[in-house]
C-alpha cells in the first residue's frame, strides 16, 4: 500500500513559491506536486484567512489569490478543528493554527521556514521540516 502525505503548509512556504522566479525552485515544486495530486494539502479555516491575509500584504493581486484560495478548496482537504489542546505550544501565537491543523487533520507532515515551528521537532509525530526535506520525503515515495 502506498503510503499517503498529508501536509500542512505554512505562510512563508507559500509567501516563497509566490516570489520565487526559478521554475526548479524547492517551494515552486511543492506546490506543482501538490496540483499533480501527490500529496494531500490540509487546511483550516484560520489557515486560509491567514493565507489571503498575508497574499494582500505582500502585493499579491485580489484575483489571484481568489483563484489560490478556489484551488485550495477544490484540491485541498478542509480540516475542522475539534480538539484543540496542545501538549507543546509554539512561542509564537500565529503557528497554533498551523499546528491544530497539522494534528487534527492527522498530517505526515508541516512544511516551515517558522524557527518556533521548528523548534517543535520530535515533540509531535509528524515531520516538521523546511521545504527540502519534504521534497526529499516526497520524492522517496
Amino acid at each position: 500500500m502506498e503510503e499517503s502525505l498529508r501536509v500542512v503548509l505554512d505562510t512563508n512556504v507559500l509567501l516563497a513559491s509566490r516570489r520565487s522566479r526559478h521554475p526548479e525552485s524547492p517551494n515552486v515544486e511543492i506546490f506543482s506536486r501538490w496540483e499533480a495530486g501527490e500529496f494531500t494539502f490540509l487546511y483550516s479555516h484560520d489557515i486560509a484567512i491567514e493565507y489571503a491575509e498575508k497574499l494582500l500584504e505582500h502585493g499579491v493581486a485580489k484575483e489571484d489569490i481568489r483563484q489560490f484560495l478556489s484551488l485550495l478548496r477544490f484540491l485541498g482537504e478542509w480540516v475542522e478543528i475539534e480538539f484543540f489542546h496542545l501538549r507543546y505550544y509554539p512561542e509564537d501565537s500565529d503557528d497554533v493554527a498551523f499546528l491544530l491543523t497539522a494534528l487534527n487533520g492527522d498530517a505526515t507532515h508541516l512544511v516551515t521556514y517558522d524557527e518556533h515551528l521548528k523548534k517543535l521537532v520530535g515533540l509531535y509525530l509528524l515531520a516538521i521540516c523546511e521545504p527540502l526535506q519534504f521534497l526529499k520525503d516526497c520524492r522517496s515515495l
